[in-house]
């Protein structure tokens, strides 16, 4: 059996830019991406803790050290620029991979730069 868990989160990222006539998608940081595993064109869940709203995207890869948050297309209706965002990812997991499971956790500043990240829940 296999069983849907939270693979990583970005952590209160700020929105820098909002593209409406862009086809679609979240434009992250490179840096981020990395750091939290996650791949360019990978799922991801966005939660926009100034409003409430939820959606499902994909995300794009942003320069390296840009601190780029950029939600694109249909979904810029649901973020301004400058809104506080956790992004996830989630991945299926088998019960002998969950033996080793841990989500990787990613913490930013104000600027969306890197200050600490983690394999385990706080």
């Amino acid at each position: 059996m296999h069983r849907t868990f939270l693979k990583a989160k970005l952590h209160r990222v700020t929105t820098t830019a909002s593209e409406i006539d862009y086809e679609g998608s979240c434009e992250i940081d490179g840096i981020l991406l990395a750091a939290a595993g996650i791949d360019a064109f990978e799922q991801i869940q966005i939660y926009n803790i100034n409003n409430g709203e939820r959606f499902t995207t994909y995300a794009i890869r942003g320069k390296d050290n840009s601190g780029v948050i950029s939600v694109n297309g249909a979904a810029s209706h649901k973020v301004a620029i400058g809104a506080l965002l956790l992004i996830a990812a989630y991945a299926s997991y088998n019960e002998i991979e969950l033996k080793n499971y841990a989500p990787k956790l990613c913490y930013v500043d104000e600027n969306n730069t890197l200050v600490r990240s983690s394999a385990t829940v706080d």
